[in-house]
């Protein structure tokens, strides 16, 4: 059942992302030819009015085709001005951008929803859990309040500061996320950013010690500890977690939390696809269709507010991704009808478009076969996709 379910919530995005472009087309009176649900070859198809609806048999997408979408075509008069190309700038924006902006209202709703009806973890500092044998299991117990951590990177010392009593959300977040990378990096010569990755373990020299400020019952301590090394993460670790509030948030909080994490996850979408031309770790974390689909699938068995979530991501993820200004992607036809305007309404030829679209068909095509390699070696070497019970 939950490969169904998986299916069904693709399938729902890419329904109502071109939905998105079809109302759109309809409100501004452009003619559609066709609505599809993936690509052809054609499974089954019904024609209404001027529009024929139908559902093709490679689900990777879907489109919607506009009367006059190449600028040659040659189209009798009556319908030049009903074209997508015989209409105005604004017209072809506002239809094109249509499509992602249904999936970023989508994930937008999912997740004020969530934080509407669930609440938000505000970031803690207090020690919730101490693994039995690690490092840390000798000198602190649960309940310690972290205050700051210490430690040498490439000769100077370190010194973040932990407590987020009087922080803003975001900035105890930054805050206390600086403190576990500190402490899971206590052994690498790395740079420690306030709110930057934790390096991976071939950066790392020797384990070093890590000294920490706490107060545990009222009264302040200090003690020192060495990172173990853990193989099965690649990194050096103490052996500890930590807690978190939970906080009721009314629905003008939950809107603002979610546009946050929203513009949060952008950043990082677009900094991550950056990183592809020139990092090589970074190419090999990335994941296609079949990985957010089995992170679906598997999500779905495992916690439906999980589910919910990965929904809310996948549907902002699409939209992002549609909006790089690259042919044949949303964002390069609203790209194209910009400079179209900017050059006074004056046409683009058709060549420099196809020479457009060859290089950016070349970028998609690099992205779908790193992902879908990356994907099929998680599922050969047993390594997974990461959602556990």
């Amino acid at each position: 059942m939950s490969w169904l379910l998986a299916f069904v919530g693709f399938a729902l995005l890419v329904i109502f992302h071109e939905l998105g472009h079809f109302f759109a087309a309809k409100a501004v009176g452009m003619r559609v030819e066709r609505f599809s649900l993936f690509f052809p070859p054609k499974i089954a198809g019904i024609k209404r009015g001027e529009t024929e609806y139908m559902i093709g048999a490679i689900p990777l997408g879907g489109y919607v085709k506009i009367t006059g979408m190449s600028p040659d075509e040659e189209l009798p008069p009556e319908l030049r001005a009903r074209s997508y190309s015989g209409s105005p700038v604004w017209k072809r924006i506002f239809v094109i951008f249509a499509g992602p902006a249904v999936n970023l209202v989508i994930a937008f709703l999912i997740l004020w929803g969530l934080f509407w009806a669930q609440g938000r973890v505000v970031p803690g500092i207090t020690v919730a859990e101490v693994q039995a044998g690690s490092p840390a299991a000798t000198v602190l117990e649960e309940g310690d309040r972290l205050t700051g951590a210490s430690l040498l990177k490439n000769g100077k010392e370190v010194t973040i500061q932990g407590d987020s009593e009087k922080l803003t959300d975001a900035q105890a977040e930054a805050r206390v996320r600086a403190l576990v990378n500190a402490i899971a990096t206590g052994a690498c010569d790395a740079k420690v950013k306030q709110a930057g990755d934790v390096p991976k373990v071939s950066e790392c020299a020797t384990p070093g010690v890590v000294t920490l400020n706490y107060v545990r019952d009222g009264k302040p301590g200090t003690t020192e500890i060495t990172p173990r090394y853990d193989a099965d993460l690649q990194r050096y670790r103490l052996g500890l977690a930590f807690n978190g509030r939970h906080e009721d948030v009314g629905p003008a909080t939950a809107a603002t939390t979610a546009v946050s994490r929203m513009w949060l996850v952008t950043t990082e979408t677009v900094k991550a696809i950056g990183k592809l031309f020139y990092d090589s770790e970074a190419r090999k974390e990335v994941s296609g269709v079949v990985g957010s689909y089995e992170v679906t699938r598997q999500s779905i068995s495992v916690d439906p507010v999980l589910t919910l979530q990965i929904i809310a991501l996948i549907s902002l993820s699409l939209a992002v991704i549609n909006l790089f200004p690259f042919l044949p992607l949303d964002g390069g036809h609203i790209f194209w009808a910009v400079v179209e305007k900017l050059r006074g309404g004056k046409r683009v030829s058709t060549a420099t478009l196809e020479r457009a679209s060859i290089v950016g068909m070349m970028l998609v095509l690099l992205l779908f076969f790193v992902g879908l390699n990356n994907d099929i070696t998680r599922i050969v070497d047993g390594t997974g996709f990461g959602v556990q019970r």
